[in-house]
């Protein structure tokens, strides 16, 4: 997430998998993805080789709910928190409360029509 994002798009993928190594070990044979560690349980990859920035985050499909596992979208702010009021304003609601992350903040919110999704800011 180097470049200056635009605000309001998208611009991170975040995915869950049991074996960050195994996932890292197969993008980067398949399909020569590069990869950034975060420590055991994350790993990062980039735009100019996956098509999009993104991330794999350690997590169990089998002991968590669906929507904890299912491909996570994630749109920049310039403004968190006018977003998140505008998505409140909109008939949205926060899952996640804002938190600290390399990187930035971010906090995830639902549409209200079964779609989860998160924003971030530096």
């Amino acid at each position: 997430m180097s470049e200056p994002a635009q605000h309001h798009a998208i611009n991170y993928i975040e995915f869950t998998t049991t074996d960050i190594a195994g996932s890292k070990a197969f993008y980067e044979k398949a399909f020569s993805w590069n990869f950034q560690d975060y420590g055991p349980d994350y790993i990062a990859f980039d735009k100019d080789h996956a098509g999009i920035d993104g991330g794999f985050r350690k997590g169990d499909p089998l002991q968590q709910s669906p929507s904890d596992t299912q491909p996570l979208i994630v749109l920049y702010s310039q403004d968190l928190k006018a977003t998140q009021d505008a998505i409140i304003a909109a008939g949205g609601s926060i899952t996640v409360p804002t938190f600290d992350f390399p990187g930035g903040k971010r906090f995830h919110f639902s549409d209200g029509q079964g779609n989860v999704l998160a924003v971030w800011s530096e």
